[in-house]
């Protein structure tokens, strides 16, 4: 198998992820700030520990300002529905995955008003297009760091200081580049940034969280059990625990940690450079196959390991298809929880097949692949 859905779920994880997940369940046990016995505190010591390694990638000052998740949908859900208030006006870009469309949409039915900043064809955003969408009542701007779709890195460190001149909360939805990207809450003035941890983090599935800037206080999605102040009925005010109702994924925070330890030992230079090379096979060979189309920058530098593309006179789920049973090649092939992307760069009709290689595939494995599809699109 050559595994090319990266932009999904990354796989295979470092090593030592497995071994940190095993480990928990075989050795550990315990419940996190459930009691004070010696599995509870070797829990809770898992917790904070990628809380540390979490604040140390993101240049976060205060590691309790993040909450650990099920994953980044709940975390955007979190941060739009902890903020957001009838009357209250928000800006997002066209290219926004449904984890922030369909929370907003449902949003708008409460009051909410929604202004989308239209991209450009392969996905790209003008900053200077942001200033004139603020209106007296925006209370915040939202956007995805990278496309789901196309790769396309959207300038948020640009939109970040549009954000803090007007006074508005800014929320970051980096599914696609943590772990692969830098990112820094202070120099970029991101209020809220909401990940997840089972695609570049490295982590498995179950896993995300939400960093809240402390100036904010959001409202809650849910209430419950925190294993702290359970003497009273009122949720806690203080963070993480304001946010972390119920037993949390401890194992899946420990293989969490692991991926972030790789990431930060491994280094962000080294990822990316990886996996620009291999973006940069893909774009220029598969730019040379008659009758195919890719969409987004086409540069390695301004785009995610993500090639999406379309064959001529052959649907692209059966060009996925073709690609599992024929070749054993993994992709991913139609609308990509993003409707909104692909209207803004014009395959709502016919979807795309997506090739997203991880920091784990090879020069060998991007080759086998392009002459997969080269097979394909003569035949």
């Amino acid at each position: 198998m050559i595994y090319m859905d990266n932009a999904a779920t990354s796989f295979p994880k470092p090593e030592a992820v497995y071994r940190a997940i095993d480990h928990f369940n075989r050795n550990l046990g315990g419940s996190p700030g459930r009691g004070s016995h010696q599995s509870t505190l070797r829990a809770g010591a898992i917790l904070l520990e990628c809380r540390e390694l979490l604040a140390r990638l993101f240049n976060i000052g205060d590691a309790a300002q993040i909450a650990f998740t099920a994953n980044i949908t709940e975390a955007i859900n979190i941060g739009l529905k902890g903020v957001l208030k009838p009357g209250d006006h928000i800006i997002t870009s066209s290219m926004e995955h449904n984890a922030v469309a369909r929370p907003l949409h449902a949003l708008t039915r409460q009051g909410i008003e929604w202004t989308r900043i239209p991209c450009g064809p392969d996905g790209s955003l003008d900053p200077a297009d942001i200033e004139p969408g603020i209106k007296a009542n925006t209370r915040m701007i939202c956007m995805l760091h990278a496309s789901n779709l196309t790769g396309t890195i959207l300038p948020i460190a640009e939109v970040g200081r549009i954000a803090a001149r007007h006074g508005l909360i800014f929320m970051v939805d980096s599914a696609q580049t943590a772990g692969v990207l830098p990112i820094d809450v202070e120099q970029y003035h991101i209020d809220i940034l909401t990940f997840t941890g089972h695609k570049s983090l490295l982590g498995p599935q179950g896993t995300g969280g939400i960093y809240v800037d402390p100036r904010i206080e959001l409202g809650l999605l849910k209430e419950g059990g925190t294993g702290s102040s359970s003497e009273l009925l009122d949720q806690p005010v203080t963070m993480p625990d304001r946010l972390e109702s119920g037993t949390p994924n401890t194992p899946g925070i420990a293989g969490l940690a692991a991926g972030v330890n790789f990431i930060l030992k491994t280094g962000l230079e080294v990822i990316r450079r990886h996996e620009r090379e291999l973006t940069d096979i893909l774009i220029r060979e598969l730019s040379r196959i008659p009758g195919l189309s890719i969409y987004g920058p086409l540069d390695s530098r301004r785009q995610t390991a993500i090639v999406s593309f379309n064959i001529d006179g052959i649907d692209c789920g059966e060009v996925s298809l073709r690609l599992d049973q024929d070749y054993g090649i993994i992709t991913r092939s139609g609308m990509h929880c993003a409707p909104l992307a692909h209207q803004t760069i014009g395959t709502f009709e016919r979807g795309a097949c997506r090739i997203s290689p991880g920091f784990f595939n090879t020069i060998d494995e991007v080759e086998k692949v392009i002459e997969a599809v080269w097979h394909m699109a003569r035949t």
